[in-house]
Formats: C-alpha cells, structure tokens, sequence
C-alpha cells in the first residue's frame, strides 16, 4: 500500500470517527466504541503525512506538530475508553473526569492542547501549496479552526463533522491533486 493510500484511509476513518461523534447516526456503540476506534486508527494512518510531501524545513516542523497531535489523540482515545468502561456509572466517570481537568500533565498534552496539534501539523503540511492551491488551503485552515471551535465553543456534533467533511475534502484534494489533473 502506498503512503498516499495511508493518508487517503487515514482521513476517511477519521471523517467516519466524526460522523459517529456528532450522533447523526443512531447510537449502535454498545458494546464497542466505534467512534473512538476509528478515531484513533485513523489519526495513526494520518501520521503518513509526515512522509508523503517532498521534504523541507517546514514539513520538518509541519511532521513534528503531526507527531505530537497523533500523540494527543491516542491520548484522548485512552482517556475516552477508560471513561466508557464505566458504563452507565455517571459517578465514577464525573470522578475521573474531574480528576483529569485537575491534572495539568493529563489535561493539557491529551484533552486541551494535544489533540488539536494534528490539526494544527496537517495544516501546516497543507500551507506548503498555498501558492499553487490557494482556496483549498484557505478552506483547510477555516475548517481546521472550525472544528475546533465547534468542540470546545459551540458543542455542536453536525458543525464539527462538516468541518471536518471540508478539512478532509481539502487534504484528499491536495493528495490526489497530480492524479486530478492527469484525468482532465
């Protein structure tokens, strides 16, 4: 499989990870997380975008903001299982949660500031076309402050997965844009 491939699987397990979250579906999760599995297998395989532009100092930094931001998410992830094992013990999971935000080493690296690092290094990978695709890469950095700002801000489940819908559009854009432009 090629690393374009990696990518291409890595941001449609993620743009499905989203779907889940924003409970458009009907929540079919029981037993199994689906939403958090296929988030982190996907923020794995979007760890491919480190190798899959041509190298440059910027991609260097673009590739360790990507690294540490795949680092939040498994982070997140663990965090996120560990609280649904609790099942329907509401207690136990307020607990954790407020032991968590009360833990500076957990909250910031894995709940506030980590996760967002994948957004922030696969944009900084996208900015390297910004003279060749300037709307894509315009639409990638609207929608990846979009996603954010509908998670910690607005909490709405639709507006983060559109965001997402359009951050992965634009990344699969720039993927595929030589493929796109043979076909034409």
């Amino acid at each position: 499989m090629k690393t374009k491939h990696l990518c291409l699987l890595g941001l449609l397990f993620f743009l499905i990870s989203y779907l889940f979250f924003s409970k458009i579906l009907p929540n079919f999760q029981k037993p199994i997380d689906f939403a958090h599995w296929f988030n982190l297998i996907g923020a794995c395989l979007l760890l491919s975008f480190n190798d899959v532009f041509p190298k440059s100092e910027w991609s260097f930094v673009a590739s360790i903001v990507t690294f540490l931001g795949v680092v939040g998410h498994i982070g997140l992830c663990t965090i996120d299982f560990i609280m649904s094992s609790f099942g329907n013990d509401e207690i136990a999971k307020e607990a954790l949660s407020h032991q968590i935000s009360n833990s500076a080493e957990i909250f910031y690296p894995f709940v506030a500031i980590g996760p967002s690092l994948l957004f922030i290094g696969l944009t900084l990978h996208a900015l390297r076309f910004v003279k060749t695709d300037f709307v894509i890469v315009l639409l990638i950095i609207l929608s990846s402050a979009s996603i954010g700002f509908s998670f910690f801000v607005l909490k709405d489940g639709i507006y983060m997965f559109l965001s997402c819908l359009v951050f992965v559009f634009g990344l699969g854009f720039l993927l595929c844009r030589n493929d796109i432009k043979k076909v034409k």
